[in-house]
């Protein structure tokens, strides 16, 4: 099954599968051991990084509380520095934007940078319906669009793929002798990618953090080319959720720090570009034009709900996935969606509505682990608590702030089954009878009890009641 917004309803089916596949388990485990090895030991000064953390939550929930007034100062300053400013409020706006600004410029290829909002709205394939020919230059994501795969990690997106993988699909593209040299791999993809640089007539980036103070879109990355991407095209087209600004540049400087370390355990990327606005007179490089598209698509939903609003202060490290028991064992595609993982569960149901997502927040053991490592505290546990309430509320409750596909899960059943496991276990005399009664009755245990026997051992009441053993033990 190719990975579609309406997937998202068949997670369990594409997890079985993704248990089955060998090379797939073989290639996380790998990677995410590895991942969490340098995160621990860059991040080894628990008294710092917890200090890091607080300033960092602070940050991002100041942004958030004062983000229509902080989008407005953005936009002024951006426009004085010569960037056209765009809204987009959903997908179908976002590309018809980005096509409206290459028609106008009547162009046919645009070279990438790493984006995720890009891949939300599957920018791509409406510009290849247009005639308009978008190239990844990420290598993880120019190694996926030559095996016409999406992105299965936010930070890496090829992390399922082994080197032998892409030696065979270099080899089928490109030509290349089959080899498992990885450095030579990179060389072969780096030298296929070198030409469209200086052909494309566009290009275009995301954006990590945007600086309402200064107008600065800065951009993370490690391979060079995000900068040749924004620099070396006559036109450079940003792309970002709303949710990206921060207030003022010094904020910069904890979640960068945080964010490398989070998610690759890399004390600081290679490159680490700040982009003030299009090509100067009297400069020799960079674009001629830039613009910038600030996608909503769902994000105010949660922006107008208080506890859901903590959300949208991810940074995008991917911290969370690598270190989920269900993400480091199914990998992303397995969600059908654009961001996978912890993360992915509690913003999908934003951006798509919980129609398509509802099984997507009962993806997790709620162990806690994603909320431990998260730079920026969202308490994505209590998060997914609350999706799961929202999917299985009635769809006609009235609620101050409701969620597109309120009761997609709800079920009359369900919910009158809860109502007596909480009409019982509130009252003494009704769970000291429904105790004792499952106790007798213990023999009569099922022995297949839906997922849970697929690997453990058939859950069975104990012998003997609580209340009948303290009260043995009292009369000893």
């Amino acid at each position: 099954m190719k990975p579609t917004e309406a997937a998202s309803r068949y997670f369990k089916i594409e997890a079985v599968k993704a248990l089955d596949d060998n090379h797939l388990r073989h290639s996380l485990r790998g990677a995410m051991d590895g991942l969490m090895s340098k995160r621990r030991a860059t991040l080894a000064n628990e008294e710092e990084l917890q200090r890091l953390r607080t300033v960092c939550e602070g940050i991002r929930q100041h942004a958030l509380s004062r983000l229509p007034e902080l989008l407005e100062q953005l936009e002024d300053k951006l426009t004085e520095l010569g960037v056209h400013v765009h809204y987009a409020e959903d997908k179908q706006e976002a590309c018809t934007i980005i096509h409206q600004i290459a028609q106008a410029h009547e162009a046919k290829l645009m070279v990438k940078g790493k984006s995720m909002v890009s891949e939300e709205i599957h920018l791509n394939e409406f510009l290849a319906e247009q005639g308009v020919e978008a190239v990844e230059s990420d290598m993880g994501e120019y190694i996926l669009q030559l095996a016409h795969e999406k992105p299965t990690h936010i930070v890496m997106p090829a992390i399922h793929k082994t080197k032998d993988q892409v030696s065979e699909l270099f080899h089928e593209h490109l030509g290349s002798p089959l080899t498992d040299d990885v450095d030579e791999l990179i060389r072969v993809g780096r030298s296929a990618l070198r030409d469209v640089y200086r052909q494309a007539d566009l290009g275009l980036s995301g954006v990590n953090f945007a600086v309402a103070e200064t107008g600065t879109l800065c951009l993370v990355e490690n391979e060079g080319n995000g900068r040749l991407s924004t620099t070396v095209p006559p036109v450079h087209i940003a792309i970002t959720g709303i949710e990206k600004v921060v207030a003022q540049l010094s904020d910069v400087v904890p979640l960068y720090s945080l964010l490398t370390r989070s998610a690759i355990g890399q004390n600081i990327t290679t490159y680490f570009n700040m982009i003030t606005g299009p090509r100067r007179h009297q400069e020799l490089d960079g674009p001629q034009e830039m613009h910038l598209v600030l996608l909503d698509n769902g994000r105010t939903q949660a922006y107008a709900d208080e506890q859901m609003r903590q959300t949208l202060q991810c940074i995008r490290c991917g911290a969370c996935m690598n270190h989920c028991p269900v993400y480091t064992r199914v990998g992303g595609a397995a969600y059908g969606t654009t961001y996978p993982g912890p993360i992915g569960e509690i913003i999908s149901p934003h951006l798509m509505g919980l129609d398509d997502t509802h099984d997507l927040p009962t993806a997790s053991s709620l162990c806690g682990a994603c909320a431990e490592v998260c730079p920026v505290r969202i308490p994505i546990p209590d998060l997914l608590i609350r999706l799961r309430t929202e999917a299985q509320r009635s769809p006609n409750e009235v609620v101050p702030h409701p969620i597109r596909g309120q009761g997609a899960a709800h079920s009359v059943s369900e919910q009158m089954a809860w109502r007596l496991f909480a009409g019982v276990s509130s009252h003494a005399f009704g769970y000291r009878l429904a105790t004792q009664m499952a106790t007798r009755l213990r023999a009569l245990t099922p022995k297949r009890q839906l997922g849970w026997t697929q690997n453990h051992v058939p859950l069975r009441p104990a012998a003997k009641t609580l209340h009948q053993m303290v009260k043995e033990k009292n009369n000893t």
